[in-house]
């Protein structure tokens, strides 16, 4: 086994004592965006919601003057 071989070579291993057990950088990257997809997804549907009962307030009360 060269040098190389010894600097480069143990990446499996490596992985398997020294990191195992941790969440890698892709897992983790994947696991803040679904996070921030979803919640984009409820803060969307909130303010879409609360459009709508402005409007419906808005509604009721033009309804009521005439």
């Amino acid at each position: 086994m060269g040098l190389l071989d010894r600097l480069i070579g143990n990446d499996r291993k490596l992985a398997t004592t020294k990191y195992a057990g941790r969440e890698s950088a892709s897992d983790r990257a994947s696991r803040v965006r679904q996070h921030q997809h979803r919640a984009r997804g409820v803060q969307e549907a909130a303010q879409q919601g609360q459009a709508w009962e402005d409007a419906d307030r808005q509604r009721e009360r033009t309804r009521g003057r005439r």
